[in-house]
């Protein structure tokens, strides 16, 4: 019988992953988060070199009879989120080698639309201490729209200033959990396979909006839980271990929400426009002042008519910085600077003193 979402919204459900998403309703889901079994394949103990043993992931749910088992459940899984998804929803999986590549073959053959593999890196990888192999040293998480034809979400200029105002690569630097983050029962680690929160931190904002419907079939200790509550999402997580719940629900339970405020996007499409001639209008460049680039190379003079005029050329902020340059295009609010008290200033610090008048 099939539930109202509502009903599901910011609990952390026990349940079998299949059986809780074939009761929500058919495209109530933003976003699906999922961390499935990576069907490790473990043989035997590992153990470091002072013969200390290495707490690996050796429980019941990570281990399938043969890889026909794994694609069957796989596809399962796949199955029910594409269908809570929403048209224009999207899905992020993570694996390793052990499994990722399998998880990619049926997302495909089931019409998801693979949008990027981002390579998670980590900073503080556990060594291979058989010294058989090189050091696995990162994860691998799929991002993919429900189909081809989906309008899905990417906050591109929240990305963006996530990263000091560079273009976000595929490839993420990351720690593994560990330190306080690091959920604890007993003086052992909670769960296993615990995920920072940063992961799910540039995920969660970089997929969906404020209000938006995160959901995490495998959930484990509640990571993603926490970081959608933080965040203003609202969370559907199912989890089949009942201890993993009660921890989940005790951890999301202490989670403060970040101010409605605080929560707003870069997206420089929703600002108001500001034409280079507004400044000029309202006094903060003058006609006949220079603006240089970042490393006095070129300079160019303000002309009353909102142009400027270099030795080269003439016209717009942009024209000019890209011929300068000979360059096919530039963004000339990024280019172009002008002195003030001696200190040379952006003139887009000048737009955003408009843009806040606006």
């Amino acid at each position: 019988m099939l539930r109202d979402s509502a009903d599901s919204l910011d609990k952390i459900v026990l349940g079998d992953c299949i059986e809780e998403m074939a009761r929500l309703p058919s495209g109530s889901v933003d976003l699906v988060f999922a961390d499935p079994p990576y069907n490790l394949q473990l043989q035997g103990e590992l153990h470091r070199p002072n013969n200390t043993r290495v707490d690996g992931v050796d429980d019941a749910w990570d281990q399938f009879e043969d890889f026909a088992a794994y694609d069957a459940f796989t596809r399962a899984w796949l199955e029910g989120a594409r269908r809570v998804l929403k048209r224009d929803g999207a899905l992020w999986v993570i694996g390793s080698y052990h499994n990722i590549f399998r998880v990619g073959a049926i997302l495909q053959d089931l019409g998801f639309w693979i949008l990027n593999d981002v390579v998670w890196r980590k900073t503080n990888p556990m060594p291979n201490f058989r010294g058989r192999r090189f050091t696995n040293a990162h994860e691998t998480l799929i991002w993919a729209a429900r189909s081809a034809q989906s309008k899905y979400t990417f906050n591109y200029h929240a990305m963006k200033a996530l990263n000091d105002d560079l273009q976000m690569r595929s490839d993420w630097l990351l720690p593994i959990c560990s330190g306080s983050e690091r959920l604890k029962r007993d003086g052992k680690k909670a769960h296993p396979t615990q995920k920072p929160e940063a992961l799910l931190h540039r995920v969660i904002m970089a997929s969906t909006r404020r209000g938006d419907v995160v959901l995490d079939p495998f959930g484990g200790s509640g990571t993603t839980a926490a970081v959608a509550k933080r965040l203003g999402r609202r969370f559907i997580v199912i989890e089949r271990d009942p201890e993993y719940v009660e921890l989940a629900r005790e951890r999301v339970a202490a989670v403060d929400p970040v101010a409605a405020p605080d929560l707003e996007l870069a997206s420089p499409r929703e600002e108001p426009r500001v034409p280079f001639g507004f400044l000029i209008e309202r006094g903060l460049l003058r006609p006949g002042e220079i603006l240089f680039d970042a490393r006095r190379r070129w300079t160019a003079r303000v002309r009353a008519d909102g142009t400027v005029v270099s030795a080269q050329s003439k016209g717009s902020i942009h024209r000019v910085a890209a011929e300068v340059q000979g360059a096919p295009a530039c963004n000339g609010w990024a280019f172009w600077y002008v002195e003030r008290n001696g200190k040379p200033v952006p003139i887009d610090l000048l737009r955003q003193q408009v843009r806040a008048e606006l």
